[in-house]
C-alpha cells in the first residue's frame, strides 16, 4: 500500500472516534448526519443467523430512535443458497438476529432497477433492489472486517455487493457468464467490478450518501459466513465517519495497518493475498472520493490525528 506521503490530491475530513457503543456511533453519526434528508435508508448488514461479529443490534436501535425515527434498513437478497437468499428465509434471519424494531426493506423483493454507471471499465449499468430508488439519502452503515473475495469489506463492499440485486446484479460482480464456478471472477477484476457497482450508487444519491465503517470484531471472515467466520484475532480500533467514501475505507485500512505487526497480520495478509487493495485505487481513478485526508478525533475536540496516534492504546482482542 502506498504512504501516506506518495498519496496526492485534495484531502478530505475522515471522523474517528475510539468510543466503540452506541454512545459513540451517535456522536459520530451526528458529524456527518445532516447530509441526510427526506426518505433515509440505512444500508447494513444484518448478518447470517446468529452472526456473532454483526454490529451490535441495540447500537443500532438506539441510532435510529434517536437520529432517524422515520429510516430503514435496507438489504437484499443473497447470490449463495443460505440463510438470506430468497426473501422468506431472509426476513426468518432477520427476526433470528433481532432487527424487529424499525422497517426492514430487502430491495429486490418486488424486483431491480439498472442504475448507470459512468466511465466503468466492466459495466455500464447495475443491476439493483428496485426499492433502493424509493429513498432521498443513505447511510451506509458498514462492519469494517476481513472478506473471502474482497480481501476486506468496508463501505465499497457494503453498497457494492450489498445493493446489487441477489441474482442478476451480484452474478454480474462474481460471476463470468457460462462459467461453473460462481466465484471465478477473482482478485483486481472482482475488486473494480465491486467498486464500478458501488460507483452506481454512490452517484446515484450524489450529496445524501455518508458512510461510517465500525472497526470492532474483525475476523477476517465476513459477516456472511456467520457462525463460521474465522476468530477475531485484530484488536478493536474505533469508529470512523465521511462523506467521502474513499477516504472512509481508506482510514479505516490504514488503521489496521497502523497496528502493531503482530497484532494486523492475519487481516493484512488477507486483504494483501486477495488483492483488495485494488478497492482504493479504482476508486481513486473512477473520481469516487480521496485517499488523501485529514482525521479528526471528535474524542479530542477534532485534534488532527495520524492512524498511529488512533491505535496507540488499542488492547488485544478479548473473546
Amino acid at each position: 500500500m502506498s504512504p501516506y506521503s506518495d498519496r496526492e490530491g485534495e484531502e478530505s475530513t475522515v471522523y474517528f472516534t475510539s468510543d466503540l457503543s452506541a454512545e459513540g456511533l451517535a456522536r459520530i453519526f451526528d458529524r456527518i448526519g445532516m447530509h441526510l434528508s427526506g426518505k433515509v435508508a440505512i444500508k447494513l448488514h444484518t448478518g447470517e443467523k446468529n452472526g456473532p461479529n454483526i454490529i451490535p443490534r441495540p447500537w443500532v436501535h438506539q441510532l435510529i430512535s434517536e437520529k432517524l425515527p422515520e429510516a430503514s434498513i435496507v438489504e437484499t437478497n443473497t447470490y449463495y443458497d443460505g440463510d438470506r437468499y430468497t426473501t422468506e428465509q431472509h426476513r426468518e434471519t432477520l427476526a433470528v438476529n433481532g432487527w424487529t424494531f424499525c422497517p426492514v426493506d430487502i430491495m429486490d423483493e418486488e424486483g431491480t432497477v439498472m442504475l448507470p454507471i459512468k466511465d466503468g471499465k466492466w459495466f455500464t449499468e447495475m443491476s439493483v433492489g428496485k426499492n433502493l430508488t424509493n429513498y432521498d439519502s443513505l447511510l451506509v452503515l458498514t462492519h469494517f472486517k476481513g472478506h473471502v473475495q474482497g480481501g476486506f469489506g468496508g463501505s465499497d463492499k457494503n453498497i457494492g455487493i450489498g445493493c446489487a440485486d441477489g441474482r442478476i446484479g451480484k452474478a454480474m460482480i462474481h460471476t463470468t457468464p457460462g462459467s461453473e464456478d460462481m466465484w471465478d471472477i477473482k482478485e483486481e477484476e472482482f475488486m473494480e467490478r465491486m467498486t464500478e457497482s458501488a460507483k452506481s450508487v454512490v452517484d446515484y444519491f450524489g450529496d445524501n450518501i455518508v458512510y461510517i465503517n465500525v472497526l470492532r470484531n474483525m475476523s477476517v471472515s465476513c459477516d456472511c459466513e456467520g457462525c463460521d467466520a474465522m476468530p477475531v484475532v485484530t484488536p478493536n480500533i474505533g469508529i470512523v465517519a465521511s462523506t467521502d467514501i474513499l477516504a472512509v475505507d481508506q482510514a479505516s485500512v490504514d488503521l489496521v495497518y497502523a497496528l502493531k505487526e503482530d497484532q494486523h497480520k492475519d487481516l493484512v495478509e488477507r486483504m494483501e493475498s486477495r488483492h483488495g487493495l485494488r478497492q482504493l485505487t479504482y476508486m481513486k481513478e473512477l473520481s469516487m472520493g480521496n485517499d488523501c485526508y485529514q482525521l479528526l478525533d471528535i474524542d479530542q475536540d477534532d485534534k488532527v490525528i495520524q492512524p498511529a496516534e488512533a491505535v496507540r492504546y488499542v488492547v488485544p482482542f478479548q473473546y
